[in-house]
């Protein structure tokens, strides 16, 4: 490491002896402060935790699977149907003559069908997961045809979701979202000599207040991470570890997968070269607007609402990140925020407000996580996390406290 963003090795906080007694005035969701002072292992294990979970929680009905499917589908199509009148105001039912009111249609249109389309969504990734149904042949041709639909390479993507499962919350494991390091920003390294402020204490918050970006650089940042985060982490693998090479899910030779995984590769590329074939079809049949209109604009919302989804569950001041011996599966597994989205929770078919209970147990059903939850909540205690904020306020903050972890150290938290 270079000598100017070396740092003295801190053990984990668990093993520390002292820590600052610095009291920060600021909220506890929005600094780690308190967090880190307050850090614990969690005292029990994995199998405790499963033991406390009913066993029908375990079980799969692929029948039931198989109807959110058809319900999902039902309403995308619903929607399609209802959007194909908006130009014409339903053969006259209604006056969409203006301009202003068929965009605020098709502004709406867009915002539900990507409700519907998100949920389609998850469904496919929980037949990457198993949880779909006990069967895999089924599991995999139901995942790649939905996530196909949607420009999703699902098994490359499988495969790495699967990484980020078996290494969450590990700085060196983990594959989404993985923090930046202090060095990422040169502004905030430390200079040869400087004194290093007491960790977590009053200097070092002044200090992040100091570098504090303005909150419209900020939210530029936060709209491109939304509309642009999920192509730039298939295509480039941005917001996941760093190869010092190209690392896409599109290319047997990513540095990402195995030799074994290149079967796998071809068949996600070949599934997104018939949907895009189809895309490019419908553009010549009718127009590229049309398109736009019809699919395009709801896969944009697709792309906000799992880039959202997924950085709110792992990004959090209260969230720590672990090196070395420091992590194990289970402290990973509950690296994750249980979020309540409101009626979304219900359309996302509860990946929000569920996601702990996920971690821990990624095969179990989907339509059983709401049961599990509520037993290894009580079980959990104050190793559950969980928020009820309005999501977007989560977000702001989530984005403009949650910046880097320092490059050193087991155990580590965010820091502005």
């Amino acid at each position: 490491m270079p000598e100017a963003t070396t740092r003295q090795r801190r053990s984990s906080p668990a093993k520390e002896t002292k820590k600052t007694t610095f009291v920060s005035k600021k909220h506890p969701l929005t600094t780690s402060t308190p967090h880190y002072q307050n850090y614990e292992a969690p005292p029990f294990t994995l199998k405790e935790l499963r033991d406390c979970v009913p066993p029908e929680c375990f079980k799969h009905n692929t029948w039931l699977s198989l109807g959110y499917v058809a319900l999902d589908i039902t309403m995308v199509a619903c929607m399609f149907y209802l959007a194909t009148g908006i130009d014409n105001g339903w053969n006259g039912l209604v006056d969409t003559s203006a301009t202003a009111v068929r965009v605020v249609l098709w502004f709406v249109y867009s915002v539900v069908q990507g409700w519907f389309c998100t949920g389609l969504w998850v469904l496919a990734h929980e037949c990457g997961h198993g949880g779909f149904s006990a069967n895999t042949t089924l599991n995999h041709a139901v995942g790649w045809v939905l996530h196909s639909a949607l420009l999703v390479p699902y098994f490359s993507w499988k495969i790495t979701h699967s990484m980020h499962h078996k290494g969450c919350g590990n700085m060196e494991k983990d594959q989404v979202f993985v923090p930046f390091r202090r060095s990422d920003f040169p502004a905030r390294v430390r200079k040869e000599g400087e004194e290093i402020p007491e960790e977590h204490g009053q200097k070092e918050e002044e200090e992040g207040n100091m570098f504090e970006n303005a909150p419209l650089y900020d939210l530029a940042m936060l709209v491109g991470q939304q509309v642009f985060g999920w192509p730039a982490y298939v295509f480039s693998n941005a917001y996941g570890q760093r190869f010092g090479v190209w690392a896409s899910h599109f290319h047997t030779s990513s540095p990402i997968f195995a030799p074994h995984h290149a079967k796998q590769i071809v068949m996600s590329n070949v599934g997104l070269v018939i949907a895009l074939s189809v895309l490019g079809y419908l553009t010549h049949l009718f127009s590229f607007i049309a398109v736009f209109k019809f699919y395009v604009l709801p896969y944009l919302w697709v792309n906000h609402w799992l880039v959202m989804i997924t950085f709110l569950q792992h990004s959090d001041v209260r969230l720590p990140h672990y090196r070395g011996d420091e992590w194990d599966f289970l402290k990973g597994a509950l690296c994750t925020v249980d979020r309540d989205f409101g009626i979304l929770n219900y359309l996302f078919h509860h990946i929000t407000d569920t996601h702990v209970a996920h971690h821990l147990f990624s095969n179990m059903p989907f339509y059983h996580a709401g049961k599990a939850t509520a037993a290894l909540k009580e079980k959990l205690g104050k190793f559950y996390l969980y928020d009820d904020s309005p999501i977007f306020l989560s977000l702001w903050r989530s984005y403009r406290h949650c910046k880097f972890v320092e490059d050193e150290g087991n155990v580590v938290f965010y820091k502005q």
